[in-house]
């Protein structure tokens, strides 16, 4: 079979022969066209044919011609992008050349891969990070959306100069619930904090320098800073959080979440806050404040963030969220640097490409300006309240003689180890009877540290978390008895029965 296939003019033509072999259809149009490539005759950009049009040339069924298009594509051939046409891709004619086959072939039994079980998912998921979204009001959430819904549509990617309205509506928030007083047009968003950490690290320029960061810290955080070519340093944490006197003059920037330390929980003191800024104002260096959890606290009063310490504006670079107040799927988030930074700050952004949804932040700032987020903070925070008070309740009966800490403010809490307990395997055996948590030593850049777990509270309702401790008291009593590969060290837990978590009722 023979075909014309059109390049850019209707007049460039080149011939598409089918090798005359035993291979299925759509292998034999694949591998045709794949020797246009290598042959020179289409190039990279090259437009090929329809479907409909290729299978009428070569008097084929259309779904070989739809087959052979799909292979090409997954084998890296293609871009078929729908309502487009297909493509030759980028690279494609050095892969004909090297002589890549035109098509993925299948796996058979004997050379798949093993794949794991898949295991089930938790009956409680207490991982932190994630609040409770059913608190949210669903018609307030709605007017919000409708709100942003009316408005045009729209025009292009919203930029770091753009949701005046978010920014506006924030810079009020901001100064009523955290203290900070800031000018609407001093505030950038950004899609999420990492996208924040990424600015904030090229505008400093800390490539190549050292950032103290809490040990052990956010890891997505960590993450960030390093990818934007930061080094880390491990500065530990104790129970007031970071301690200034650990800090180094090559310290170039501080990473900190002073409001509620992520993981360990501790709030820093008024003293070490100022300590902090003084430090950092009379070097010249950079105080990078993520104010993780800083809505939510518990029969303690409001701490200042640094931003709004004396002397603050000038070296703090102040990140916060939607994702705990509401949802990460907003994908929100608002960097507030400092004066000097914000210009690259912008420039940064923009060279990376990062823009936050622009009716994603609409919706935020209607629900902001009706009054909808205080209302839903005041709710939010009663509830998390409630909950946090049940669980350490009957985490205190369970597990007598775990130390519990972090539980004065934020979405969770640590159930503090003896040092030498394998954390890790305490909590797969926790998952195995239905309960997720993290091990505290997976959030420690280094491997020495403390050990325990760190246990989200938010979607744990009241009368499941007796339940929950229950089954963390049993598998920590497993631990420590002698010789089993938990842990090693007495928990002092009284004796109970094994057991493992209900499915709740649907």
């Amino acid at each position: 079979m023979v075909a014309a296939v059109s390049r850019h003019t209707p007049d460039h033509h080149v011939t598409l022969q089918l090798p005359a072999t035993d291979a299925p259809l759509r292998h034999r149009i694949a591998e045709a066209i794949v020797e246009q490539i290598r042959l020179r005759r289409l190039h990279p950009g090259d437009a090929l044919p329809s479907t409909r049009t290729l299978a009428a040339e070569l008097a084929v069924a259309r779904a070989s011609v739809v087959d052979a298009y799909d292979e090409l594509a997954a084998a890296g051939y293609v871009d078929a992008l729908p309502g487009s046409c297909t493509r030759v891709s980028a690279g494609a004619d050095v892969a004909a050349a090297a002589g890549a086959a035109p098509h993925v072939a299948p796996e058979t039994p004997a050379t798949a891969a093993p794949r794991p079980p898949r295991s089930a998912p938790p009956t409680w998921d207490l991982t932190p990070g994630h609040p409770d979204t059913d608190l949210i009001s669903t018609t307030d959430w709605r007017r919000a959306w409708r709100g942003a819904a009316a408005a045009p549509v729209p025009t292009g990617a919203a930029g770091p100069g753009a949701h005046a309205e978010l920014r506006l509506a924030l810079a009020g928030h901001l100064r009523r619930t955290r203290g900070i007083v800031a000018d609407p047009d001093d505030l950038i968003i950004v899609p999420g904090v990492a996208s924040a950490l990424r600015a904030v690290a090229a505008a400093a320029g800390l490539a190549g320098r050292d950032v103290a960061f809490e040990e052990p810290g956010y890891v997505e955080a960590r993450r960030a800073l390093r990818m934007s070519g930061a080094r880390t340093r491990s500065v530990g944490v104790d129970a007031d959080g970071l301690d200034p006197g650990s800090l180094r003059d090559s310290d170039a920037a501080v990473y900190c979440t002073p409001a509620h330390q992520y993981p360990l929980g501790s709030r820093l003191p008024v003293s070490r806050r100022a300590g902090l800024v003084a430090w950092a104002a009379a070097s010249g260096r950079l105080l990078i404040e993520d104010d993780y959890d800083g809505e939510f606290r518990y029969d303690v009063s409001a701490l200042p963030a640094l931003r709004s310490v004396e002397g603050g504006r000038d070296c703090v670079a102040y990140i916060g969220t939607a994702s705990k107040v509401l949802t990460p799927a907003l994908r929100l988030a608002w960097l507030l640097p400092p004066r000097a930074l914000r210009g690259p700050v912008v420039e940064a952004l923009a060279l990376g490409g990062e823009s936050a949804c622009a009716v994603s932040g609409l919706a935020l700032a209607r629900f902001i300006e009706s009054g909808a987020l205080t209302r839903h903070l005041a709710r939010a925070s009663r509830t998390y309240a409630a909950r946090r008070a049940a669980l350490v309740g009957a985490l205190r009966r369970h597990c007598a003689g775990v130390e519990l800490v972090g539980v004065e403010a934020g979405l969770h809490l640590v159930l503090r180890l003896p040092d030498d307990t394998d954390d890790t395997a305490v909590a797969a055996a926790l998952r195995g009877r239905g309960v997720a948590m993290p091990p505290l030593s997976s959030f420690l850049a280094d491997a020495d540290g403390p050990r325990g777990l760190v246990c989200g509270y938010a979607r744990l309702t009241e009368t499941r978390a007796d339940d929950v401790a229950a089954v963390v008291g049993d598998v920590l009593r497993e631990s420590a008895r002698p010789g089993t590969s938990p842990g090693r060290a007495p928990h002092r837990l009284r004796d109970r029965r094994i057991r493992t978590l209900p499915r709740p009722a649907p």
